[in-house]
């Protein structure tokens, strides 16, 4: 693992010979880049994973978190500029979904890169969003929330000293996303996948098919076992969909 001085946005899990492919990771709101930490060697050799580091927590604890999800894809597809050298492909889980997708309209408009493929996670289409008010407006209100939708955060949020430290980053990130007023019809130059849990709470297999509206290069669609965070326990079987779709075209 790498922290590249170039990079405040990116932790890099370096491969050993120079990568065919890189892979960036985006957590949920919340989240942190080491969510992602066993998937550092699980694309074989040659692909080299990318961890977004928001603000807020872990390494940049100190640091205040953003509550505007487009400057969020601003600052990260600025880091991302010095590994575009090989193709990028992305994967965003919840949150990061929509900053993936927010990341690969600003690569493919102001850099005339197309990544190769975009993984969207329990996420809505974009022009199936709304926005709306941040709510959750007490402590109380945001932890029953992510504890409501599980993942490990619910588990840190017990040690009251952990909670004081990353309530705000989630409350920043629930911000963001509540304010999001996703771009309507715009088309992506890549295709798309989508996953999500077959008992997810809040987020329908009809929601993740909407993606296919704006995917005219291709769009597939994959339903795994488990509620919002399904990657979680099925964390092997998403892997291994990815590692397929990221092999060589032979």
């Amino acid at each position: 693992m790498a922290m590249d001085t170039r990079s405040s946005w990116l932790r890099r899990y370096e491969t050993e010979a120079p990568p065919r492919m890189r892979l960036l990771c985006l957590p949920h709101a919340g989240g942190s880049a080491g969510f992602f930490h066993k998937w550092r060697a699980a694309f074989g050799d040659d692909v080299e994973v990318l961890a977004a580091r928001y603000a807020g927590r872990q390494e940049r604890i100190a640091e205040e978190p953003l509550t505007d999800l487009e400057e969020i894809a601003d600052a990260i597809s600025a880091d991302l500029l010095p590994y575009l050298d090989v193709p990028l492909a992305i994967f965003g889980h919840s949150m990061g979904a929509a900053v993936g997708y927010e990341i690969a309209i600003r690569l493919q408009a102001r850099h005339h890169v197309v990544p190769e493929l975009l993984m969207v996670s329990c996420c809505k289409a974009p022009h199936l969003r709304t926005p709306r008010e941040a709510g959750f407006g007490t402590d109380e209100e945001l932890l029953a929330e992510v504890v409501r939708l599980g993942g490990t955060d619910a588990v840190l949020l017990e040690d009251p000293d952990l909670r004081e430290l990353i309530l705000p980053a989630i409350r920043a990130d629930f911000t963001a996303v509540a304010r999001y007023n996703a771009r309507h019809g715009v088309p992506l130059a890549c295709p798309v996948v989508g996953y999500v849990g077959d008992n997810d709470p809040d987020i329908t297999a009809a929601h993740v098919a909407g993606w296919a509206d704006i995917a005219p290069k291709g769009f597939d669609f994959r339903v795994l076992p488990g509620g919002h965070f399904y990657l979680v326990d099925q964390r092997d079987a998403l892997v291994e969909d990815i590692r397929a779709r990221l092999a060589p075209q032979r």
